[in-house]
Order: C-alpha cells, then sequence, then structure tokens
C-alpha cells in the first residue's frame, strides 16, 4: 500500500513538473519538438555511420552536421531566390487588368485585383522585417536545435530506457507498435514529402520555363512548397496561372500550361517519387494526413505542420491498439 502511494506520488509530481517545465520553455517548444522529430528520422543515418566503423559519438555529429548544412542548403537559397525574384513575381501579377468582371446570366460582380496586390506586398514587406528583427531570437533556437538532436544521436536509447523503465513490462508492445507508427509518419511528413517535393520543383521549373513564363524558378519554388499541403497541392499554381492566362486573353496559354503543368507538376511526382519511399511509411490515409496537417497548422502554428499528422496517427494506432485487445481472433485469423 505504501509503495502504490509513492508512486502516486512521484507521478503526480512528474505531472506537475511537466506542466511547469511546459511553461518555462513556452519559447522553444517547438524548437525542442522539431529536434526530437528530426533525430527520430535521423536515427538510421548514425546508425550506418556507426556500422561503418565511425565512433557513436563522432557519427552523431557528422549526421547533425550534414542534416543542418542539408537544411541550410535548402531553405536559406530558396529564400534568397525568392527576395531576388519578388520583381519578377509581382510584375506576373501586375500583368493582371486592374478589374475582372465576372458574369453570371444577368449578374456581374466586379473584382478588384489592384488592392490585392498592394495587401499581399504589404503582408511580405512586414513578415521580412519581422524575421530581421527576429533574427538573434532564430540564431539561439538554431543552436538549440543542433545541440538537441546532437544529444538524441549520442544517446537514442535514454529515452527508450526511460521510457521502458516508468511503464509496466506488459504494455511495452503498445510502446513499440506507436513507436513503429511515429517513425512511419515522420518519414512520410520529412523525408517523402521532401523527395516528393524537390522533385516537383525540378519538374515545375522545367514547365514553366518550356512554356516561357517570368519567374518561372520563383513559381517553381512555390509550386514545391505547396507540395506539403495535402490534397490542395501545387495544382493551385498551375490553375492560377491558366487563370491569369484567361484573363489576358491568352487561351492557348491556358490549355498549354493547365495540360502539361497538370500532368508533369500535379501528378507525375506523386506518382514517381512517392510510391518509390512510401514502403517505410505507415500508410496514413491523405484524408487523415490532411484533418491533422490543417488542424494543426490552425491550432498550433508551423509546428502543427508536424504535430498535427503525428497526433492523428498516434490516434489511429492507438484504436487499432484497441480493437486488436477487443477482438484478438481478428488479428489471429489475418
Amino acid at each position: 500500500m505504501a509503495t502504490r502511494r509513492r508512486t502516486y506520488v512521484l507521478a503526480g509530481l512528474l505531472v506537475l513538473t511537466g506542466c511547469l517545465t511546459t511553461v518555462l520553455l513556452a519559447r522553444v517548444l517547438s524548437t525542442i519538438f522539431f529536434a526530437i522529430t528530426v533525430a527520430y528520422v535521423l536515427f538510421p543515418v548514425s546508425e550506418w555511420l556507426v556500422g561503418r566503423g565511425l565512433h557513436k559519438r563522432l557519427a552523431a555529429g557528422v549526421t547533425t552536421t550534414v542534416a543542418f548544412v542539408g537544411g541550410t542548403l535548402v531553405f536559406v537559397p530558396l529564400g534568397a531566390v525568392l527576395y531576388l525574384r519578388r520583381r519578377d513575381l509581382f510584375t506576373f501579377f501586375q500583368q493582371l487588368p486592374p478589374t475582372v468582371t465576372v458574369e453570371l446570366g444577368e449578374f456581374s460582380y466586379a473584382i478588384e485585383i489592384a488592392p490585392t496586390l498592394l495587401s499581399a506586398r504589404r503582408a511580405v514587406t512586414d513578415f521580412a522585417v519581422g524575421l530581421a528583427a527576429e533574427s538573434p531570437v532564430l540564431a539561439l533556437k538554431a543552436v538549440l536545435f543542433a545541440i538537441l538532436v546532437y544529444a538524441m544521436l549520442w544517446q537514442p536509447q535514454a529515452p527508450k530506457d526511460a521510457v521502458y523503465r516508468t511503464v509496466p513490462s506488459s504494455y511495452h508492445d503498445i510502446i513499440d507498435r506507436l513507436h513503429r507508427r511515429l517513425r512511419g509518419t515522420l518519414y512520410a511528413i520529412y523525408v517523402l514529402q521532401a523527395a516528393t517535393a524537390f522533385g516537383t520543383f525540378v519538374v515545375a521549373w522545367v514547365v514553366f520555363w518550356s512554356l516561357g513564363y517570368q519567374g518561372a524558378f520563383a513559381l517553381a519554388v512555390v509550386a514545391g512548397i505547396l507540395q506539403f499541403i495535402p490534397v490542395i497541392g501545387p495544382s493551385v499554381v498551375v490553375l492560377a496561372i491558366a487563370a491569369a492566362d484567361l484573363i489576358n486573353g491568352d487561351i492557348t496559354g491556358a490549355i498549354l500550361v493547365t495540360v502539361f503543368g497538370l500532368i508533369f507538376v500535379g501528378f507525375l511526382p506523386d506518382a514517381v517519387i512517392r510510391p518509390r519511399l512510401a514502403r517505410s511509411t505507415t500508410g496514413l490515409p491523405a484524408s487523415l494526413y490532411f484533418v491533422g496537417f490543417t488542424g494543426g497548422v490552425l491550432t498550433l502554428g508551423v509546428i502543427g505542420f508536424i504535430a498535427g499528422p503525428v497526433i492523428i496517427a498516434i490516434l489511429v494506432e492507438l484504436a487499432s491498439l484497441l480493437a486488436t485487445a477487443q477482438h484478438p481472433e481478428q488479428q489471429k485469423l489475418g
């Protein structure tokens, strides 16, 4: 009885301390979360380096450096290109007439485009100024991110051992199932989505450049970024360009970009890249992934891009475990 009471007291203290820690570390919780998820995905790379003869500490350092440099090489040049090509983007949109009239039978509605463009430009400027003001904080978070990833790759068994010591052995199979589901979901988000987005960017650049669009590189960057948004995807860029061509009277251009864009930009990367990398994922349905992505981003901001699908994946796995526990004969038959 005393032992059980002691356990309850310790569990209560753990929950209380966890709540206080969450409040104290609120400004860096997103960085900690991203570091944990990235380390989850990078662990096989570190293990591969260890298998090739590198010391575990050195393998963790190399993996962290490669990941950090790789992420920098992806985001910094793209941001720089978007900034340098901002005039091309605005020139492209400024080719649109100031007002577009939509007619439906006897009714007509005038859509003013110029105020929308001015608002978008003002929003982009405010974002750039805010980003510059936050640069010292972002640098500190980047250092924290690198340290956490390195620490988790160097001692990957520490969290697992702590969980196993806390949870009774009869529940270890549940922990393993959740671990596999989490690993597959994070692989799908980081590796599979990133590879598909890069392929979309390359194909879109070629297609838009071949069709003679100004700022083809910047449009391809937007198409690649939109690949991370499930269901919607890069087809939005293609349809927006086609709509702009129709408004400007270029019917042939609208047809060409719609046909080639939807086939090569909207469909080809998903049809070629995704199936080749999808074997290691958990196969979360696209509808549930979209629900997690949308809800996570709207509720938590940027961190919701990862947290939303992860929570949905864990929920699906727990529902599967519950169904198996209630009907174990189905698992045997399966």
